[in-house]
């Protein structure tokens, strides 16, 4: 090293940077992106919310984002319990809800923004303003959400006391409530049971979120001439996430994209393997938009255009119980009922085909289920602000509680046959085909919120002819 030779200086470490660097900087734009309704329809979840749980203090925390390796992180997605409540999807946010006479007043907590006013507006690369752009301060926030704001540093001095609180999503909130086991899991229960009926606004998000992803299957469709020329299926999987980047927030969960003997693996989400004619691909994706609600469809395709006779064979015993499950949605039905319905047209087709080895009620029955072999996952799911929407519900309460108008779920009945599955056909080996479309529940039945995707073999063909 030569004698001249110095050490790169740092600038926050230099005071003529650290004068001029916080001078001189006029308004920014630190409007939130909140879509038209947002703030009405949050407002609305809390009330149901204090209704469901009166006299209990709660706090719901925003969450913070996961570290991916060193000094990276993953992208910041807000629990979706604390987004049903705020519309906020603000870092680090906590609402707390203080029980009154008659319900709830409510108040959010939120970091304020890293402006010029702030050394780490330099100095912060995670969250310096500088570096990441100007972010909503907490009268912006206040003004849009019509919600008092408050600094998080005050987060302690409203929690004292007991509170029903979204253990293991912030830190910070876990070390200042004594929320128990019990509060926290009645409290998410409680959430979810909420969040199972959709209000108007909830599923207007629904509907575009499941329109954006048909135009991103078409995408798909018309990309396959370029998988098949080398890009595979992560060219595929791209292609779908232009579409989602474009229409929201980005795909609403791990993309499927499974060619050949790929599609019998339920979740493929590794998506490195080729595009080969004459095979089929199994697509499972979903466009997540901008606030953040799910949609989750999924369509097996002949890549060449056609379905051989043997993926047709398969494809029209999966189409056959999807049309059935789908019958069974409809208001009153225990949420089971679709599930029993496909998995009975699954048995009886494995059945004729001699792929079982005892009859049908007896692989029906609950010791047997023989039939699950080739189809070991459910058949369906609520769908909303997550892709498994209300997880957290009891399980009897999911599978036996009846359907009500407002329910948005998922049908999703499939076959996966392995390649190296000597129970299989031997001309069947390999091949996977899933058919799944999203539902919302009306007062007479069902609306398919997917529709615009063909559901028959037939029809698949007839529209990958016209893309």
């Amino acid at each position: 090293m030569g004698k001249d030779a110095r050490n790169i200086i740092k600038p926050a470490e230099a005071a003529g940077f650290r004068d001029f660097i916080q001078r001189d900087w006029g308004p920014a734009d630190r409007t939130p992106r909140l879509p038209d309704g947002n703030a009405k329809a949050s407002a609305a979840h809390r009330s149901r919310l204090s209704a469901a749980l009166p006299g209990v203090r709660i706090a719901v925390a925003a969450g913070n984002a996961p570290v991916r390796s060193n000094t990276t992180d993953y992208g910041f997605r807000p629990d979706s319990d604390f987004v049903w409540l705020t519309g906020c999807q603000a870092e680090g946010a906590v609402l707390v809800m203080h029980p009154v006479p008659g319900g709830h007043d409510a108040e959010l907590f939120l970091r304020p923004p890293k402006g010029p006013e702030s050394p780490e507006f330099y100095a912060n690369a995670r969250d310096g303003e500088l570096w990441v752009g100007p972010a909503p301060g907490l009268l912006d926030w206040a003004a849009a959400l019509d919600l008092p704001c408050r600094p998080v540093d005050e987060l302690a001095g409203a929690l004292r006391g007991p509170a029903a609180a979204t253990v293991g999503v912030d830190p910070l909130l876990d070390a200042l409530t004594s929320s128990t086991y019990e509060q926290a899991l009645t409290l998410r229960r409680t959430l979810a049971e909420l969040k199972r009926v959709k209000d108007s606004w909830e599923q207007a998000q629904l509907r575009h979120a499941v329109d954006a992803t048909v135009r991103g299957f078409a995408d798909v469709v018309g990309d396959l001439p370029a998988a098949i020329d080398g890009g595979g299926e992560r060219w595929l999987e791209s292609t779908f996430h232009r579409r989602s980047r474009a229409e929201g927030n980005g795909p609403g969960y791990g993309t499927i994209v499974a060619a050949g003997p790929h599609a019998p693996v339920l979740h493929w989400t590794r998506c490195d393997g080729p595009v080969r004619p004459g095979d089929v691909l199994l697509m499972d994706a979903g466009v997540e938009a901008d606030t953040l609600y799910t949609a989750d469809v999924t369509r097996t395709l002949p890549i060449s255009g056609e379905f051989t006779p043997a993926q047709r064979q398969v494809y029209d015993l999966v189409h056959a119980a999807h049309l059935a499950a789908i019958e069974e949605v409809r208001p009153g039905r225990p949420f089971s009922s679709f599930f029993h319905a496909a998995m009975r047209v699954l048995a009886e087709g494995l059945h004729d085909w001699g792929m079982l080895p005892v009859s049908v009620e007896e692989a029906l029955s609950p010791d047997g289920q023989h039939h699950r072999r080739y189809i070991c996952c459910g058949v369906g799911h609520h769908v909303g602000l997550d892709v498994h929407d209300c997880g957290s519900l009891r399980p009897a309460a999911y599978q036996l509680d009846a359907l009500a108008p407002g329910m948005a779920l998922t049908v999703e009945p499939g076959l996966y046959f392995h390649p190296n599955d000597l129970t299989v056909p031997a001309e069947l080996r390999g091949i996977g085909v899933r058919i799944e479309d999203d539902l919302l529940v009306t007062e007479t039945g069902a609306e398919i919120l997917s529709a615009a995707l063909p559901m028959s073999a037939s029809g698949i063909e007839e529209w990958m002819a016209r893309i």
